[in-house]
């Protein structure tokens, strides 16, 4: 029996209850400004009870956090996303080898890890808005510059010029920004960002397939970098800015204070074990990541699967990143951030044989990008968390940037390493060597968890 409904001094029992629920995570009540009920309306003989969606009512009370989430979705599917999005259709146009065109992306990966110390500093002085928002434009006039390239040489400078971009304006300078501000508040805002920055390949990888058929590749490419000019830029500026500005938990104190506190832990923490157990572990899974999302086209197109279904499968390791944070939010109660670390190593291994299977099953396939998405989506959230649990919070910026040297040096490896080793034996042998990396480094990071001291 349905019970009825009183409104107005009214009862109905035909009515519908219209929820937008985001499960995102465990928000505190007084972040609400405005009842969660947005309206009652009478529709007929009917009751309809409109709920205000949580993220929304969120996003309006920390702009900051939105400008971020915004910015970072859209920097992740420009500047980064491009490259695996059109590294088949490069190959096929452009007559250069796997191992020749990845050896771009290396470089450039290489470059943001190489800066990423002097980004960590400028945080700390608090330049970090003006930073990212130039490495965002410098980012846009690459990518200006690849859509013009016509030999390889030149393809590889670009890419060096992107990489300089990419080390001031994706994940760890803007982590280290909002950790700088936010303390141990940190974590909310990083999981709104990276949920929303989680659906970037969705955008990217049919975006830019249905503009290269339309207009061919360096039409597309063009396209993109107008929209990194005149949007990432600002909107990276905007959200870094207010941090600084509004955040009581920024440090304000002067700069000769902040250095002289900061001078001891920055030294410090690379002589700690934990340090570098856990650096190398989760460089390791950087490696392991890097070369299977670079090469999962070139994959399932040498496994027989059709180009349509390859995008669609890719564009969707996103939104498994996104369920795979939401996943890690509903298990914090029974693991802890050192369990789901360790979970995520096992699920990346378990996924490596999935995938090559995936020519065989479009089951397999799914469930690849399932395991292999989810898993890895909560990495981006537990690094930076991790970071400052261990080496504390005074001069996060150089910390943040030391611990992302290995990472983005695996990271940045990855794609090069795998055409190398598919040179050698194929994608077999590159899957096989994927899944002893990913090992590797669950074991290393166990380590690092006990060396911390903690239950993993």
């Amino acid at each position: 029996m349905v019970k009825p409904l009183a409104v107005g001094g009214q009862y109905f029992t035909n009515y519908r209850l219209t929820v937008v629920l985001t499960p995102l995570l465990q928000i505190p009540r007084d972040i609400f400004t405005a009842p969660l009920i947005d309206a009652v309306r009478k529709i007929d003989n009917s009751i309809i009870i409109e709920i205000k969606p949580i993220q929304a009512t969120f996003m309006r009370r920390d702009p900051a956090v939105a400008f971020l989430a915004l910015g970072q979705t859209l920097v992740w599917a420009s500047i980064y996303y491009v490259f695996p999005a059109l590294l088949l259709r490069w190959e096929q146009e452009l007559g250069w080898t796997k191992a020749e065109l990845t050896l771009a992306i290396t470089m450039a990966v290489f470059v943001s890890a190489a800066v990423s110390p002097l980004t960590g500093r400028l945080i700390d002085k608090g330049y970090g808005a003006v930073m990212m928002a130039l490495s965002a434009l410098l980012g846009g006039l690459g990518l200006v510059g690849l859509s013009v390239v016509t030999e390889l040489w030149q393809f590889q400078a670009v890419w060096l010029m992107i990489g300089l971009a990419m080390g001031g304006c994706l994940y760890e300078p803007c982590f280290a920004i909002v950790t700088r501000a936010r303390g141990a508040d940190a974590k909310q805002a990083i999981i709104l960002i990276t949920l929303a920055a989680g659906f970037a390949s969705t955008i990217s990888f049919p975006a830019l397939y249905s503009l290269s058929e339309a207009l061919g590749w360096r039409a597309a490419v063009q396209i993109v970098a107008g929209l990194v000019i005149t949007a990432v830029a600002p909107l990276l500026y905007l959200g870094a800015r207010l941090l600084e500005r509004r955040s009581p938990a920024a440090d304000t104190r002067p700069e000769g204070e902040q250095n002289v506190e900061g001078h001891a832990p920055s030294s410090h923490f690379l002589k700690t074990t934990s340090f570098w157990f856990l650096a190398l572990g989760f460089a390791c899974l950087a490696i392991a990541h890097g070369a299977l999302l670079h090469h999962l086209l070139p994959f399932l197109d040498e496994a027989g699967v059709a180009p349509e279904l390859a995008v669609l499968a890719a564009s969707f390791v996103g939104p498994m990143q996104v369920a795979g944070r939401i996943a890690m939010l509903a298990s914090e109660r029974v693991l802890s951030h050192h369990g789901v670390a360790l979970a995520a190593f096992g699920i990346i291994g378990f996924s490596v044989p999935m995938l090559y299977l995936s020519g065989t099953s479009l089951a397999f396939l799914s469930l690849f990008i399932l395991l292999f998405g989810g898993a890895y989506g909560t990495v981006s959230i537990l690094r930076p968390l991790l970071a400052r649990d261990i080496l504390g919070e005074v001069a996060f910026g150089a910390k943040s940037g030391a611990l992302a040297l290995p990472y983005l040096a695996g990271s940045a490896s990855a794609p090069y390493l795998g055409s190398l080793i598919w040179g050698i034996g194929g994608y077999d042998l590159m899957l096989a060597s994927i899944l002893a990396v990913t090992l590797t480094g669950g074991l290393l990071y166990g380590r690092a968890a006990r060396a911390m001291g903690r239950k993993a």
